[in-house]
């Protein structure tokens, strides 16, 4: 029946959803770092009520905490549509890990896993719930996710900073110049405006998929 809510997480009642876009933040350091996230990125295209539409290249980069010793992260960034609310298109996301060999409960914090699909932007959504928190708490610090969404992205705002994923990126990219400077190094004014491909984190790892190339 048109407009029927079906009942949620916790016995919740949701109602049914047009298509959004949302965007996602993907990551590997397990086994075929490329070949998961491909299936990752399939196994999500099958699911009803999302389209994956663009991916971005995967980038390789070092580990943000966890365990030491850990192996290197290929991460990027893809945007979908969807029709599934929040809360069930995390569900979609964390089934998608759970059958490519995650195990949330058994994983050390920030430690090693075969794939990471986290929820970074729900349209212009602003959420917070157990285990849910959109947009993304930490993505405005990590040149990992915001590399990558610039470059499939770059005018998508953040609904909490007001700023575009391109913005963000310089001005954390600047930050870091700032940071790394020789006391008494005058930054010239051109770093202050890094395009979004000279953003990014890390080198290519290979020959990924190249940038906004559509999923097949």
């Amino acid at each position: 029946m048109a407009g029927k809510k079906s009942p949620g997480r916790n016995g919740a009642r949701r109602r049914s959803y047009g298509w959004r876009t949302a965007y996602l933040g993907i990551g590997a350091n397990l086994g075929d770092r490329r070949r998961n996230i491909r299936l990752a990125m399939r196994m999500l295209n099958r699911v009803p009520g999302i389209r994956v539409v663009r991916i971005s290249r995967l980038i390789e980069t070092d580990p943000v905490g966890g365990p030491p010793g850990q192996p290197m992260f290929l991460n990027g960034a893809a945007k979908i549509l969807t029709r599934l609310d929040p809360l069930r298109l995390l569900d979609a996301l964390m089934e998608v890990e759970r059958r490519l060999g995650r195990d949330r409960g058994r994983e050390a914090r920030n430690g090693p896993r075969p794939i990471d699909l986290d929820l970074l932007l729900y349209g212009s959504r602003v959420l917070r719930r157990r285990g849910l928190t959109i947009p993304h708490p930490r993505m405005h610090g990590r040149m990992f996710v915001l590399g990558p969404m610039a470059e499939i992205a770059p005018r998508a705002v953040h609904p909490l900073l007001g700023r575009t994923m391109a913005s963000l990126a310089e001005m954390l990219a600047a930050e870091r110049i700032a940071a790394a400077r020789p006391a008494g190094y005058r930054i010239p004014s051109s770093c202050t405006r890094l395009s979004a491909e000279r953003i990014a984190p890390a080198r290519p790892a290979g020959r990924g998929r190249s940038a906004g190339r559509p999923l097949r």
